[in-house]
């Protein structure tokens, strides 16, 4: 969580002319549709038919943005709320819902060239993935740049709450049976804390060209 992912990832499409996916929307996408339905996110059964019976598109339009697309409609602007950053971890462990979207997102990467960004990319979605790249920087850092972000929306946000979520969803994250979060073994694991945006695209631009030069 705010390692820098998704703003590296479509800089580095953007760059590269590849297409882009962040699969952490799509997760999203399924906890708004559940909560705008009240079910019980207790309910693994009912997220994983969900998941299964939504219809979540990703459409990315040049300078603007990874847009979310769910059953026809827009959600992007409603993904990044409180409610849905505090029940998202809970939703991305039902092993369902993963399955659901794991299918989806391997067929966004068999129709082209892609940068595509999440927890379990190189280490479950894309295995054979030519680079897997694991984004990383302290505590601390990610607290910082989350709360300079959200504090644009939420005005009574603290950067202690950011602190104490951050934690609470590595912990999460980290200790999910289904895909946890930690690196590939053959990950490149990239420290962004103190590299601006242009540094990180430009550090994975060069271990790119080097795997493909090596075949």
């Amino acid at each position: 969580m705010a390692s820098g992912k998704t703003v590296v990832g479509e800089a580095l499409a953007h760059r590269l002319g590849y297409g882009f996916l962040d699969t952490g929307l799509m997760y999203r996408a399924v906890t708004r549709a559940a909560l705008g339905q009240n079910l019980s996110l207790q309910d693994g059964q009912a997220l994983s038919a969900l998941a299964k019976k939504t219809t979540v598109k990703g459409s990315s339009r040049a300078r603007a943005g990874m847009r979310i697309i769910v059953d026809g409609q827009d959600v992007t602007d409603e993904l990044r709320s409180p409610e849905v950053d505090n029940n998202v971890s809970v939703v991305s462990q039902v092993a369902g819902v993963r399955q659901a979207l794991v299918q989806r997102q391997r067929g966004f990467a068999g129709k082209r060239d892609i940068v595509m960004v999440g927890r379990d990319i190189g280490s479950v979605v894309l295995p054979k993935a030519t680079l897997k790249v694991f984004i990383t920087a302290s505590p601390q850092e990610r607290a910082r740049r989350r709360f300079l972000e959200a504090r644009e929306g939420d005005t009574t946000l603290s950067y202690a709450k950011v602190v104490q979520d951050i934690a609470r969803r590595d912990k999460l994250d980290s200790e999910r049976a289904i895909s946890p979060l930690k690196p590939a073994q053959d990950a490149v694991v990239l420290d962004t804390e103190g590299l601006s945006v242009e540094q990180v695209v430009e550090h994975i631009v060069l271990e790119l060209r080097k795997r493909v030069a090596n075949g």
